[in-house]
């Protein structure tokens, strides 16, 4: 992979975060940098808001942080209702106010997924085999 070397002026602020995430991390500013970049590169496809946002800063995250976001699962209680909602939605059809909850869960569901799959790729990014991930469904 070819590299490209670019001048920066990065603002104090946002300087002086990545320097440290880098400490904290135990690793070079230049890779935490270059991860950020790469990170929030396909995010910004998505609208702007607090799960944007959250992706993006994620690339700060120290290794362990992002095992455990990379194998974070919806809570059962929560999944259980979410298949009730959807068995009950195939029965007899959904009320309004069950809708909603059935679209916020799903929401939820959606949310879950998307910080998984960050998670791994920054974790591959970063040179780890994700291959013993449960990457499946968190609804398992």
């Amino acid at each position: 992979m070819s590299a490209q070397t670019i001048q920066l002026e990065l603002p104090e602020a946002v300087y002086q975060q990545i320097q440290r995430a880098a400490e904290k991390a135990h690793r070079p500013f230049n890779d935490v940098l270059i991860e950020a970049v790469s990170a929030a590169a396909p995010v910004m496809e998505m609208p702007s808001g607090p799960l944007r946002t959250a992706l993006a800063q994620m690339a700060y995250l120290n290794d362990a942080a992002l095992w455990q976001a990379a194998r974070t699962t919806m809570p059962q209680a929560t999944r259980g209702r979410l298949q009730d909602l959807h068995d009950q939605m195939q029965r007899t059809g959904l009320d309004a106010p069950d809708q909603k909850e059935e679209q916020d869960l799903l929401a939820l569901y959606k949310e879950t997924i998307l910080v998984r799959a960050q998670a791994a790729v920054l974790l591959k990014h970063r040179g780890y085999d994700i291959g013993n991930l449960k990457q499946f469904d968190p609804l398992e």
